[in-house]
């Protein structure tokens, strides 16, 4: 039988075997310690000199930092610490040696890091960011499936662009030209007219010559499009899921988010309702503190930061310049020249985390649009039939994995929100 840290409460009193690798390992007088991790867990082994083989306390003397071994004993309650188990060690063999391991507890750069990334995944802070993430993952399909929505698949590779030309990935489809994807958005758009309530979840690429801390080049965003929802029923939908994902983590990932010393009360006034602000309250705002923005642009990460700095909880802003949105954003006829669309600003700084809003249904205004933004009309053929078989109003939104992973763990960059990150200018390993 094969045993495991994770679920050694239920063995206790009994002598299991350990497979795994060495955190760390340390004598003092009579008695030596190895803290070995596999995955689920890491456990305190406990050598007595009389209780163990005397073999093995030879063998300790070869230890190194992870070296992957195999350890016996018997599994028993910590004598300090409630809910606490340890091994009371009787064997140990090494495994795979490990010689010279390049990170040590001591610090280092983030270039060395990030080289080493393969090696750094194995640290405490590291392998819990990416616990979040794994639990994230989860509750997003849970959200979503629950609710009666169905998962359909975008493709990875596009033959037109749908967050604007400048950010695309170029790549050869056998002889045509082709794009790695920027969003699922569109095909959600037709899959919702066969299913009503869809989203997908995958890779996005965006080509963006960017070093902020909040930018990736490859990432993840979940998407989901509801036919005949509104600006407003989308913001319902998106305000729901995100306290969902923040109420789950702090339920189940409490462990991790401690090990990442995060500042629980920052996240537990995630609750619905939002706060809603129009763009021209928003740049109210910001004007106070940033006299030189210009009313009508997007906002940049420093004035995200003004707003979102004003509230406990994300705030939506609604009504952004259409000017500055894609083509396929609807405009308000009652408040001409602003979109029916929103950004989600996450508390504390970390910006924008989700983007959505209204689709343009009218036929005419689309197909206008489309040539007003330079795009080529016969790759957006199929788009355009949506509207003319049956058009629907519709709406829906993006939300960005690995901002979301950062701002909930409280991690200063998106790097260490995902295995292998890539960044403009870093695709190795």
């Amino acid at each position: 039988m094969r045993y495991y840290i994770g679920d050694l409460k239920n063995h206790v009193g009994q002598i299991v075997e350990l497979k795994g690798w060495v955190y760390n390992s340390r004598s003092s007088g009579k008695v030596k310690f190895v803290e070995l991790r596999d995955g689920t867990g890491m456990v305190s082994c406990v050598f007595f000199r009389g209780e163990c083989k005397e073999s093995a306390l030879e063998i300790f003397e070869k230890l190194s930092q992870e070296c992957s071994v195999k350890i016996t004993g018997i599994v028993r309650k910590h004598p300090k610490h409630e809910n606490v188990y340890e091994i009371g060690a009787q064997n140990l063999e090494i495994i795979g040696a490990s010689v010279d391991y390049p990170i040590s507890p001591k610090e280092h750069g983030v270039d060395f890091l990030m080289e080493n990334r393969h090696l750094w995944i194995r640290s405490k802070k590291q392998m819990a960011a990416l616990r979040v993430r794994h639990e994230l993952i989860k509750a997003i399909r849970d959200f979503f499936d629950g609710r009666g929505f169905t998962l359909t698949d975008a493709p990875i590779f596009t033959p037109s662009a749908c967050e604007g030309t400048t950010n695309l990935f170029e790549t050869k489809y056998f002889d045509e030209k082709m794009y790695l994807s920027q969003s699922g958005q569109l095909y959600m758009e037709a899959t919702a007219a066969a299913l009503g309530k869809v989203y997908c979840f995958g890779p996005t690429f965006r080509a963006e010559k960017s070093k902020t801390r909040r930018h990736l080049i490859e990432f993840w965003m979940v998407e989901p499009e509801v036919a005949f929802n509104d600006m407003y029923d989308n913001m319902d939908l998106a305000e729901e899921f995100v306290e969902y994902l923040v109420q789950r983590s702090l339920a189940n990932c409490a462990e991790e988010l401690r090990v990442l010393e995060r500042d629980l009360s920052k996240l537990q006034p995630v609750k619905r309702p939002f706060p809603r602000l129009h763009y021209r309250e928003a740049v109210d705002m910001i004007l106070k503190e940033n006299p030189q923005f210009k009313a009508g642009d997007d906002f940049g990460a420093p004035d995200e930061a003004i707003v979102s700095a004003k509230f406990d909880r994300p705030v939506f802003v609604h009504h952004f310049p259409a000017a500055v949105k894609a083509f396929y954003m609807k405009e308000d006829p009652k408040d001409p020249g602003y979109a029916m669309g929103s950004d989600l600003l996450a508390s504390e700084g970390f910006g924008e985390i989700i983007g959505g809003g209204q689709r343009e249904d009218n036929l005419e205004i689309l197909h206008k649009k489309i040539h007003e933004h330079g795009l080529k009309e016969e790759d957006f053929k199929w788009y355009l039939d949506l509207r003319r078989y049956g058009t629907f109003q519709h709406s829906g939104f993006g939300l960005g994995l690995e901002r979301t992973v950062a701002w909930i763990c409280g991690l200063p960059h998106v790097r260490e929100t995902i295995p292998f990150p890539r960044l403009y200018g870093r695709s190795y390993p």
